[in-house]
């Protein structure tokens, strides 16, 4: 059905773009990516593949990412302030989040979904489903955690590790640090699906 605009979103009013696919008759599954990654970082063939089964599928560009409302006057935060409990520099919290995938919800007319979050978006959906168990069928949380400081930490530290340098400037060198940091710790990857996500982000 290609992207769309759902406008008026959450309490801030966001404009949020979303995709659906499948049948709207089905049950709906909407899926919260983290860490930046907008709608086009779930694979094509995985929804396909879902919305196939007899699922409807809806993917969004999160606050700041993609085609959403971006908050770009909001300054750099302090990541090592927030960690420590200050959230003064930060433009906006979790709850925002939270709030935002709430008022996707709302504006779609979904009552509940099945829920699917990946990373951060991990820790989204738990939140939803904390706050809002009504609205919640089922919960998945892909590569997540929940946040509290005690959980072991992963058993490759290496893989976790960025790719170091400057922020690239250019389409080539986002896709060229995509790429590598897709190879770091010898992790297998498809690179080719790496690059062409990295250049239509």
């Amino acid at each position: 059905m290609g992207e769309q605009t759902a406008s008026g979103v959450g309490p801030a009013g966001l404009d949020i773009v979303y995709e659906r696919l499948g049948d709207r008759a089905a049950p709906p599954v909407l899926l919260v990516m983290g860490a930046g990654g907008q709608l086009i970082n779930w694979p094509d063939g995985l929804c396909a593949e879902l919305a196939g089964h007899g699922l409807q599928l809806i993917r969004f560009d999160g606050r700041d990412c993609g085609r959403s409302t971006h908050f770009d006057g909001a300054g750099e935060p302090d990541f090592a302030a927030a960690l420590a409990g200050d959230l003064s520099s930060l433009a906006y919290t979790p709850a925002d989040l939270v709030a935002d995938t709430v008022g996707l919800l709302d504006v779609l007319g979904l009552d509940s979904v099945h829920l699917v979050g990946a990373s951060p978006g991990g820790m989204i959906a738990q939140a939803v489903a904390v706050a809002h168990p009504g609205r919640v069928r089922s919960l998945t949380s892909i590569m997540s955690t929940h946040g509290d400081r005690m959980t072991p930490p992963t058993p490759r530290p290496d893989a976790a590790r960025g790719v170091p340098g400057p922020p690239p400037t250019t389409r080539e060198l986002y896709a060229a640090r995509m790429v590598a940091g897709a190879s770091v710790g010898g992790v297998a990857a498809d690179l080719e699906a790496v690059r062409a996500v990295a250049e239509g982000a």
